[in-house]
């Protein structure tokens, strides 16, 4: 493939593809080129990768081990569907069912998060012979019109109607309680809000609740301990499914555990991943127990779902992060990170909050009064990027920096971003005095 000119393609991407597509850059790179933590443009400047193209590349980008793997599952069979017989989607299947939380045994695959999702709310609905569903304040499930509908952020929220039976709970978003409690006089009243939703808001009888346990999009929203452990309480007195949206949280991203919701203690009834599961390839999946599963007998199917190429890609992600003590490293270098931008914080007064676990990091740029920065977040990531490192942003407001990078970065790595960081936040302070 020839390569067209940086500014060529500009003016042929605004001419070909829809305006609402946007892009995270006023001035982007062309990217053409990964590599591990790293991405190249068209001239050979290095960036180092620290969003993982939104959250996506687990392993690094062309990992070997990867890329050998789905060329060989291409040249020998690129696809069937899910109502074909193929090894690859059985032995994903086996695979998740291994390594997640509880008794998740039986697997759906589809080819994205939202299909996930969507999968997941259908299956809680007809299983429970319910249909209202709780979804979380601040929260991104999908671009679908139901999974959009789950979405509570008006940023990813269409002007068409919206799907029907949704109901929303407080979220656990301590810099900002929507109860105004401290920490040290936190009595998980956003816990409480789900049982005063469910008794207000629903017929009593919702089907599930579906919650990210670290919220992406959102910004890094991490709840307090004992947050899931007191929700999932409720949801089991009134028989309410608890759905953990892991699609950016699983995989080993959170560090001490292969997936999110397992930092809380808790197991929940259905689980979707994605994301990170295919390191690039589209690929999704709901997991969920064989009593819930066993509820529908009626025919499923998904023409891509399950697709031998993206299956033997996924499997092996999971075996690279196992091999490679991927998860292992984002707890060790999440900590690194963490402390370092802790550090960094208390030089600069704009750096609200900084949370997460692992290598699900976000930082809260906000002034004096806890008011919002979206114009300083959007200029520290485009000075970022102008510095060679590609950080995301997210929230609300769009005023979180979001830090997700590959499992695989190293201190080294850390400390190049965290160099760039206080260079560029210096800057836009300066700016704004």
């Amino acid at each position: 493939m020839s390569l067209v000119d940086r500014e060529e393609l500009k003016r042929k991407r605004d001419q070909y593809i829809v305006p609402s597509v946007k892009q995270l850059y006023a001035d982007p790179p062309l990217i053409v080129r990964g590599k591990g933590q790293f991405l190249y443009d068209e001239t050979g400047r290095e960036y180092l990768d620290m969003f993982a193209g939104i959250v996506t590349v687990s392993v690094g980008h062309c990992h070997p081990k990867i890329t050998q793997r789905t060329i060989e599952q291409l040249q020998e069979l690129q696809h069937t569907s899910t109502v074909f017989l193929t090894q690859p989607m059985v032995d994903l299947a086996e695979k998740l069912a291994e390594i997640t939380p509880g008794t998740l045994t039986k697997s759906f695959i589809t080819n994205s998060g939202t299909e996930a999702n969507e999968a997941a709310i259908r299956l809680a609905r007809q299983a429970t012979r319910r249909n209202e569903i709780i979804a979380l304040e601040h929260s991104y499930h999908g671009e679908s019109h139901l999974t959009s509908t789950l979405t509570a952020n008006f940023n990813w929220r269409p002007d068409a109607m919206p799907a029907a039976g949704v109901v929303y709970a407080a979220n656990a978003y301590c810099y900002r309680c929507p109860f105004a409690a401290t920490p040290e006089h936190c009595h998980l009243e956003c816990a409480a809000d789900v049982e005063r939703v469910i008794q207000t808001r629903t017929s009593g009888a919702p089907a599930a609740m579906i919650v990210e346990p670290i919220q992406g999009v959102g910004g890094a929203i991490t709840p307090p301990e004992g947050y899931f452990g007191a929700v999932k309480k409720i949801l089991d007195r009134y028989g309410v499914l608890l759905i953990a949206d892991e699609v950016q949280t699983g995989f080993g991203r959170t560090g001490k555990h292969m997936f999110g919701i397992s930092n809380w203690g808790v197991d929940p009834d259905i689980m979707t991943c994605a994301k990170g599961l295919g390191n690039g390839i589209p690929i999704g999946a709901m997991v969920t127990t064989a009593a819930i599963a066993d509820q529908v007998k009626r025919q499923q199917i998904n023409t891509f779902g399950g697709n031998p190429v993206s299956a033997a890609t996924a499997l092996a992600v999971i075996e690279t992060i196992q091999e490679e003590k991927l998860m292992e490293n984002a707890l060790t270098v999440g900590e690194y990170l963490m402390e370092g931008l802790t550090e960094l914080q208390k030089s600069y007064p704009i750096m609200g909050d900084v949370r997460g676990k692992g290598l699900m990091v976000g930082v809260e740029l906000a002034g004096a009064g806890k008011e919002p920065l979206p114009l300083e977040t959007a200029k520290i990531v485009e000075l970022a990027k102008d510095n060679g490192v590609i950080l995301g942003k997210g929230g609300l407001w769009g005023s979180v920096l979001r830090i997700k990078p590959p499992l695989s970065i190293t201190a080294e790595n850390v400390d190049t971003c965290l160099k760039v960081l206080a260079k560029t936040i210096a800057a836009v302070s300066k700016a704004a005095r």
